[in-house]
């Protein structure tokens, strides 16, 4: 099982988790303009692993899919934290690289890959999709 805590930049906005998460690898191009890179990588955790400290501003967007993803971010440094999908009302995402933990798990898929940077290589055991991929309920 994970144990972790996920901050923001100055450490405002945190997330203390003990779960197991479902990691996603995104390469839509919204993901690449919130994280300033070329992918995104969310943690998702049922909401009752997620202890949330801190306050937080939320963005609304849609997604390439159509649809709603809310976007937490820390008011003070501007650093998204937690990711709020319409797909997903149970789980919060949290955003990997707010761990800062180079131990992290894996993706468990990859979405988006039409979007992906063409020098961009992902392993060969992990999963990808050309778009989304629909949920486990």
């Amino acid at each position: 099982m994970f144990k972790g805590t996920a901050r923001c930049v100055c450490g405002t906005l945190q997330a203390t988790i003990e779960g197991d998460p479902v990691v996603v690898a995104c390469n839509c191009t919204e993901c690449q303009r919130r994280t300033g890179s070329v992918f995104g990588v969310t943690a998702y955790f049922p909401k009752s692993q997620v202890k949330v400290s801190g306050p937080s501003k939320l963005f609304t967007r849609a997604t390439d899919s159509g649809r709603k993803l809310g976007n937490r971010f820390c008011p003070e440094c501007g650093t998204t934290v937690l990711l709020e999908p319409e797909n997903r009302p149970n789980d919060l995402g949290v955003t990997v690289g707010c761990f800062a933990d180079p131990a992290f798990p894996k993706p468990a898929r990859v979405v988006w890959t039409r979007r992906k940077h063409h020098w961009v290589q992902f392993p060969d055991d992990i999963p990808t999709f050309e778009a989304g991929r629909p949920s486990p309920s």
